[in-house]
């Protein structure tokens, strides 16, 4: 069936300090993928709220192709979810949160349960803002699985929506698959030549899968491959915050068993110390 484009967006705002950047960012995200936007506020509904909310709104440049505020009451995260499941949301955004005087940003309570319970893709913005800053560069998980073929068509989608100019598709390959004691030069060989074999045939994959892809799902988008031999998870975070990348993408599923089938231990590393923003893609291959 394919990746099916984000129509429906969904952002759960609170009366923070933050409110301003978070929803001019999610508005102007909303905008460039011409998607209906959801706005949802759990908790108390009243006409100072009402008007402040409403002002906010019409002082941002860009307008999403629709969009809409609901009140509700109840517990954040099953109000939030409930709301998923109602208006059959596609991507739900959700911010982080940077810890006090560090540079490093985490997920809250609230935000983790919601990215591990979410019938639908997640987006997590570390830094939202009133002005946009440009998205040039996407990092994007090419794992031998079901879930890539889907994952990858949505980086590209996600990169002509924003503009980018550059894609990375990294294969993380486990060091055990080399499973060699180096100790002289002959195993050093071995080992070297196991890595360069294993390296092509990853390669070799994921430039199937994207030649699969018409002209018009890549555009004029520059991507290349990256093989790193690691720890699952960890070491796409690390590439990802050493070469800087605007936005790292992931599968959100990469196991079969019951509980690691909507948060698997791949995304744990990730999302206790987040490089950038992330979008967890849920795809048809999900279940």
């Amino acid at each position: 069936m394919g990746f099916q484009p984000f129509k429906t967006f969904l952002f759960g705002f609170a009366f923070s300090p933050s409110l301003r950047a978070n929803v001019f960012e999610v508005i102007r995200l909303a905008s460039f993928f011409k998607a209906t936007l959801l706005l949802i506020h759990v908790g108390e509904k009243n006409s100072s709220k009402e008007q402040q909310f409403e002002a906010l709104i019409n002082g941002c440049p860009e307008k999403p192709a629709s969009i809409e505020v609901h009140w509700r009451s109840g517990e954040p995260v099953a109000t939030i979810l409930k709301a998923c499941d109602e208006f059959n949301v596609d991507l739900l955004l959700l911010g982080a949160l940077k810890r006090e005087n560090m540079v490093k940003f985490y997920l809250g309570s609230i935000a983790r349960k919601l990215t591990r319970k979410a019938p639908c893709s997640v987006l997590l913005m570390l830094k939202p803002s009133e002005e946009r800053r440009p998205c040039k560069h996407i990092v994007v998980n090419g794992f031998d699985s079901l879930q890539t073929r889907e994952t990858l068509e949505a980086s590209f989608y996600v990169s002509l929506s924003l503009g980018t100019e550059k894609i990375t598709i990294v294969e993380e390959i486990s060091e055990s698959l080399v499973a060699i004691t180096v100790d002289d030069d002959r195993s050093l060989r071995k080992a070297t030549i196991k890595k360069e074999r294993i390296n092509r045939v990853e390669k070799n994959r994921v430039h199937d899968i994207v030649r699969s892809f018409s002209s018009e799902q890549i555009g004029n988008v520059s991507w290349g491959t990256q093989s790193i031999f690691g720890r699952r998870g960890y070491s796409i975070g690390h590439y990802a915050r050493v070469v800087r990348a605007d936005l790292l993408i992931m599968n959100a599923q990469e196991e079969s068993s019951f509980f690691g089938r909507f948060f698997p231990k791949d995304l744990e590393h990730i999302l206790a110390e987040l490089p950038t923003d992330v979008l967890i893609v849920k795809t048809n291959s999900n279940g």
